[in-house]
């Protein structure tokens, strides 16, 4: 089977020498991300081999790196959450609404990774269960589901969180759902006004508690009265808050997620090709109506905004709030369903991997790729070298 060009080759190929070069200001997490990209699905990590009882084919299956950067590891997570998230639709419309931070706080964010990109998901949040709450609006305590994306189509960096909300919520009682207007959520201006407020309150707390740093171009933020300054500028322009026009159902909904919440800064498929050093990859020009254009980048400026979208670890880029917090998430829903009459939810997959892969993603690991016949274990393979490699196996 013929493969295209992955994000790891490129790695494997010209990972090294981008390490020598930035050997003074690459950080553990971007070193982690590389490497667990040019290891993925090799025999460095080991894995299995298993063989056709009806053919003969022997396959060998490599173990993943299973880190959240990499584009060759996402599907069967990806396909458990939405399974969960499945469970927890209600039959309402639901609304996708946009917070983008404008370019002179996205420079402050690339230094302050964790703590700007948690500011970004309160104030976000904050302004949509604010402004919900309020009477003149919906009244109600309505649910989000946060996901964070930093990248654009060309892969700068551009912090922005994409919300799903239902659209209603529960009445302050608890004794009512609260369905807002046909097609329209909320006022996008209120709602933005309020996030640059929220936002740059939460920004200047924390540069006044210490736990911001400012290094290079903007090393002279530290300074209390130049930090205040570009936040009067901020408070001086427009910050984009974009509503999209509600889903057309339940089904659309898990579409979108499944598009967004798993996905890494470039997907392998966007890829073109590799010849001598240059990368070049497809990209959609969402100010021209999103006409597909090609662009080509040097393998190590491709690697450098590739590494500008590594999370800090730990941080957690998909988040809820509202009556879908953690917390009381189930009991909460179940109150929903009960108000608006909706049957309950299906029982999740099976706990068995290969089971609950082929539920979720319709893909059977078992059946043989040349004949559909079933596809049966031989042993596992522990390490790269062929010391330690069964003697059943012939790699050539």
């Amino acid at each position: 089977m013929a493969f295209g060009l992955e994000v790891a080759e490129i790695f494997r190929q010209y990972g090294e020498a981008y390490r020598q070069a930035h050997a003074g200001h690459l950080g553990l997490t971007e070193r982690r991300v590389m490497s667990a990209i040019e290891l993925c699905r090799t025999a460095a990590l080991g894995g299995h081999v298993e063989h056709c009882a009806d053919c003969g084919l022997i396959r060998i299956a490599y173990n993943s790196c299973r880190n959240r950067h990499c584009p060759k590891c996402q599907g069967l997570a990806r396909a458990e959450w939405l399974a969960e998230r499945q469970a927890e639709l209600l039959p309402v419309p639901y609304f996708h609404v946009v917070f983008t931070l404008p370019a002179a706080v996205a420079e402050i964010a690339f230094q302050n990774k964790a703590m700007v990109y948690a500011i970004l998901f309160r104030a976000a949040a904050e302004t949509l269960c604010t402004i919900a709450a309020d009477r003149r609006h919906l009244g109600a305590e309505i649910g989000v589901v946060a996901v964070l994306h930093t990248w654009g189509q060309t892969l700068h960096h551009h912090p922005h969180v994409h919300c799903v909300v239902p659209g209603g919520g529960l009445s302050f009682d608890g004794r009512r759902w609260v369905a807002c207007r046909p097609g329209f959520f909320l006022p996008v201006r209120v709602l933005s006004r309020l996030f640059r407020r929220l936002f740059l309150e939460r920004l200047q707390a924390a540069f006044d508690a210490g736990n911001l740093g400012f290094f290079g171009d903007l090393a002279g933020l530290a300074n209390q009265v130049a930090f205040e300054q570009r936040l009067g500028l901020l408070r001086r322009i427009e910050w984009v808050v974009y509503a999209k026009p509600p889903f057309g159902s339940p089904e659309q909904v898990l579409a979108y997620l499944g598009r967004y919440t798993h996905r890494v800064a470039i997907a392998n498929s966007r890829l073109v090709s590799l010849e001598q050093g240059q990368i070049s990859f497809r990209w959609r020009d969402y100010r021209h109506h999103d006409k597909p254009k090609m662009m080509t980048l040097a393998a190590g400026e491709f690697i450098r905004r590739f590494l500008l979208h590594a999370l800090p670890d730990g941080f957690h880029r998909i988040r809820h709030y509202g009556f879908l917090a953690n917390g009381h998430r189930r009991a909460k829903l179940a109150r929903c369903r009960l108000l608006l009459a909706a049957p309950p939810p299906a029982p999740l997959p099976s706990a068995d991997y290969r089971q609950r892969y082929r539920q979720l993603t319709g893909i059977s690991l078992d059946t043989c790729p040349c004949c559909g016949g079933a596809m049966l274990p031989l042993g596992p393979l522990l390490c790269p070298d062929r010391q330690n490699t069964p003697s059943w196996f012939d790699s050539s």
